[in-house]
């Protein structure tokens, strides 16, 4: 589909189209006739109301819509599509180029005359009802206002990242991990979220495949149009069965960054990105990502990665920041040392944070309570996790919200951006998704931790650092925020951020965007049947103003199955209600076999 501005030539064939258009909702011929002088472009409205049109593949006018008005408001005057074309996305893709459009001439504020047929449609687009008003066609006839609400434009951290350009997204997420450690076998699961490295792809490159229909069923809601997947590159050669169960059982290499070298060892995928000549975003940095886009790796730049260089880091940083707190930490030569300090702290009545140096998700960390008697039951074989062990004290507290994040990025001259700032999510010391939005954090918390996150970037700048990173907290009983680690990464909550900033910008609005990475479903779906149980998903969240994007697919038929979603909403409560919805539904995916 292509979008291009109408010719004074089509005003007569454009008119015809919306009246076609009209009659798609069953209305008589004597309505349509009442209607008509009120839809009829003349050639002189083709550039007053920047009239544009959609055509197909076959140069075929399959739709119009108009931007009326000077800003700072204005209307969204026309949206009709041609009757054979409805149902193909020809009315999204010319709501979200009106949108933008809007945005870039200044525009704040559009208003909707709609017909009641279409108020559903543009609802889900994100418009918001705030009344009723006249028709201009019969007296006596009221039609729905709506309105969007769109930001302003600015040169922010969107325009820092891909300088607003499509981008090359790069899942990297196990070549990241293996720099550090043992891979964890989600890795390529977790990939998926690579989807989501900036708010508009145009190439997703995968360890794993996933299911065909996954981008679009993403990318239709945020506009992306066609995306370039490639896919399942560290699969072994010669699997016949279908994607999902591909993906399943698709395990990271433990070594090396395979996903790029796999990139590297195809010339011709080579030849492709680079004629593209768009921003290539990884996961996260490994030598490999240095070698494919000819920006070296600073030795330094991961050094706070670390677990312990990062608090040291805090630790320097606390004296200019009094509205944290940093925790103690000790860093046992041995572990039996770490054993020992454990049995002290127990017996003292303390609760210790115990850590790996390097770990993701939670992963490596572990709360260790005093269960009584000075003893430690909950310290069985293995005691503690593998490799070199970190202790830190735990931060207490019921103040919500517990867990919050500072995301932020260092461009390419060292300049930090921020982000913002989200709340997590976490069970134990899980991860399990963030959301971000108006009124997420309070204001005062926001601004302590955006403080300190901004001058952790302008450390880790110095050090070599570019890209994405954030910074996690837990707020304590006194309400102050304590740092507990840095992430030098896409990370979850980085998903939360992109899908809003895309959002905002296309349909308007401010919205409050959830990511859910773990969505336990009741059986496993393969291909066709997870792409069914999807669109009706969508479709209900749809029926609350609600937006549900696939987030993480390839789990669906895992031995417990899951599915990872984003969702994004402009209130609290349906937010919340989308959540609800989507996590019984999954649930009673498994129905079917328990009656």
């Amino acid at each position: 589909m292509r979008i291009r501005p109408a010719r004074t030539d089509e005003a007569a064939a454009l008119t015809e189209l919306v009246l076609r258009s009209k009659a798609h909702w069953g209305y008589s011929a004597e309505f349509l006739e009442a209607c008509r002088a009120e839809l009829t472009i003349r050639p002189d409205d083709i550039h007053r109301h920047r009239v544009v049109v959609a055509e197909d593949a076959d140069s075929a006018v399959v739709g119009v819509a108009s931007l009326e008005g000077a800003a700072p408001e204005g209307s969204l005057g026309l949206c009709f599509v041609e009757p054979a074309a409805i149902g193909r996305g020809v009315g999204r893709a010319l709501y979200f180029h009106v949108t933008s459009a809007a945005r870039e001439f200044g525009f704040a504020r559009l208003t909707i005359e709609a017909d009641p047929n279409a108020e559903p449609f543009y609802r889900r687009m994100g418009a918001r009802l705030v009344g009723r008003t006249a028709s201009g066609s019969l007296a006596g006839r009221e039609l729905p206002l709506l309105e969007v609400r769109l930001p302003p434009r600015t040169e922010g951290w969107t325009q820092a990242w891909t300088a607003g350009r499509r981008a090359v997204h790069l899942g990297n997420v196990a070549g990241f991990q293996s720099q550090f450690g043992p891979v964890s076998p989600q890795a390529a699961h977790y990939s998926c979220l690579a989807a989501f490295l900036s708010p508009h792809p145009a190439v997703l490159i995968l360890p794993a495949a996933v299911p065909p229909d996954w981008t679009d069923l993403t990318g239709r809601p945020l506009g992306w149009g066609p995306v370039e997947v490639y896919d399942g590159l560290t699969e072994p050669p010669g699997r016949t069965d279908g994607p999902t169960a591909r993906a399943t059982r698709s395990v990271p290499e433990a070594q090396g960054d395979t996903l790029t070298r796999a990139v590297l060892s195809r010339p011709a995928l080579l030849r492709r990105l680079r004629s593209l000549d768009l921003p290539l975003l990884p996961w996260g940095r490994t030598p490999a990502v240095a070698e494919l886009t000819g920006v070296p790796l600073d030795p330094e730049a991961l050094r706070y990665e670390s677990k312990r260089a990062s608090h040291e880091l805090f630790t320097r940083l606390a004296p200019a920041h009094p509205e944290l707190r940093v925790p103690e930490q000790w860093q046992p030569a041995t572990r039996r040392e770490a054993a020992r300090l454990l049995r002290r702290r127990a017996r003292a009545g303390l609760t210790t944070v115990v850590k790996t140096e390097h770990g993701a998700g939670g992963s490596g960390t572990r709360v260790i309570r005093d269960h009584g008697r000075g003893g430690l039951p909950r310290l069985r074989r293995p005691p503690l996790p593998r490799g070199p062990v970190l202790l830190e004290e735990f931060v207490a507290g019921e103040t919500e919200p517990r867990d919050v994040t500072f995301d932020g990025l260092v461009d390419a001259d060292g300049c930090v951006h921020v982000a913002g700032v989200a709340v997590m999510d976490v069970l134990g010391t899980a991860y399990r998704g963030a959301t971000v939005g108006p009124g997420v954090v309070p204001p005062a918390l926001a601004e302590a931790v955006a403080r300190f996150g901004a001058a952790v970037g302008e450390r880790i700048a110095a050090s070599g650092h570019r890209g994405w990173f954030d910074v996690d907290f837990v707020t304590g009983s006194d309400g102050r925020p304590a740092p507990t680690e840095i992430n030098l990464r896409m990370t979850g909550p980085s998903v939360a951020f992109m899908v809003k900033a895309r959002l905002d910008e296309t349909r308007g609005g401010d919205h409050l965007v959830r990511s859910v990475d773990h969505v336990p479903l009741g059986a496993r779906l393969p291909g066709p049947a997870l792409s069914a149980f999807l669109r009706e998903t969508t479709a209900r969240c749809a029926g609350i103003d609600a937006v549900l994007l696939p987030s993480i697919p390839t789990a669906a038929f895992a031995p417990a199955p899951y599915l990872g979603v984003v969702l994004a909403a402009h209130t609290r409560e349906r937010l919340d209600a989308a959540e609800a919805l989507v996590r019984a539904a999954a649930r009673d995916t498994g129905r079917v076999f328990t009656t």
